[in-house]
């Protein structure tokens, strides 16, 4: 049987995580189909047809469907779940969100997180913080899972020629309504799909210092803002910045991390990162374990040297 993604998309174009999630998808074997939910969406379902190794896009199209709600999604995919082996979904927030829904209620099991498919039924996921990788088996007839994108390579964007097949969309969710969102707008990449990231940790002191030496190194290098749990939880950074099992999985090409001890929190969410320079005046810090560059030095005379030189 055929293999579903359920695709993140803004209606009029697809996020990154539903590429790797393509990728993922294409290891359990099959056809490849991508669900494309929302209002006035026809943007992302034709960009999803263009995706290489998708077979065919699947696109339902009504106005309770704009915001993403997960219970109106969740019975979107319900509708057609009787025709996959796999349903997949990336790992965010809204993946996250609406999956375990859709596994209860098809009363099966839900695989969360997984980094690897070994098999159509056998898949590899982190526990203990990513400290221990394990290796699950599923014998539920539909596999319900969420794929931590960075253990993925993005499916290519273009190459595909999907057919579109048009879905009834379902009624809107008598259980709740989309009342308003706040969103952050920001020029610099998104956190989770930037190619370099700067993280700041407690060590820096107060929100002032954080936007005095992190915000120009981030700036010469074109790069996203992280930060630690410690450094979100004193204020230094906003919320959405949080990097760790406990706020973003990123994996970006260089990640500096600045005054960063490297708690078990803060690794599992970076430790895949492709290469890990990190600045800390504790020989003995944690974070010197994943480094590939280590810099043992007084942050507040470093970073501007940094800078200096780039």
């Amino acid at each position: 049987m055929a293999a579903l993604v359920i695709a993140e998309h803004d209606n009029a174009s697809l996020k990154g995580a539903t590429f790797n999630t393509v990728t993922a998808a294409l290891a359990c074997g099959g056809e490849v189909h991508v669900l494309v939910a929302g209002a006035n969406a026809g943007g992302a379902a034709a960009a999803a047809t263009q995706i290489a190794g998708v077979a065919r896009v699947l696109h339902a199209d009504a106005p309770g469907l704009n915001h993403g709600l997960a219970e109106t999604v969740a019975a979107q995919v319900l509708a057609v779940a009787s025709n996959y082996s796999h349903i997949l979904f990336p790992a965010t927030a809204s993946g996250k969100n609406i999956a375990p829904r859709v596994a209860a209620l098809l009363d099966v099991a839900q695989i969360s997180d997984a980094t690897k498919i070994l098999s159509a039924d056998t898949f590899e996921r982190p526990i203990y913080a990513g400290n221990a990788m394990a290796t699950v088996q599923s014998l539920d007839g539909i596999k319900v899972i969420t794929v931590r994108t960075t253990g993925f390579d993005a499916a290519p964007a273009s190459g595909g020629s999907a057919a579109v097949e048009t879905l009834a969309a379902v009624g809107d969710s008598a259980s709740c309504t989309f009342l308003g969102s706040e969103i952050a707008k920001s020029d610099r990449p998104e956190l989770t799909a930037a190619k370099i990231i700067v993280s700041g940790g407690r060590a820096l002191g107060s929100n002032e210092k954080f936007n005095e030496l992190l915000t120009p190194l981030a700036d010469k290098l074109g790069a996203a803002l992280g930060a630690s749990r410690a450094a979100v939880d004193a204020g230094y950074a906003p919320n959405d910045w949080q990097v760790g099992q406990t706020g973003k999985i990123v994996a970006p090409q260089l990640y500096i991390a600045v005054g960063i001890s490297g708690a078990i929190q803060h690794l599992a969410g970076m430790k895949d990162s492709k290469v890990i320079v990190a600045i800390n005046k504790d020989a003995e810090a944690p974070i010197f374990s994943v480094a590939d560059y280590g810099l043992e030095a007084d942050l507040f005379s470093a970073v501007p040297e940094l800078i200096e030189k780039l």
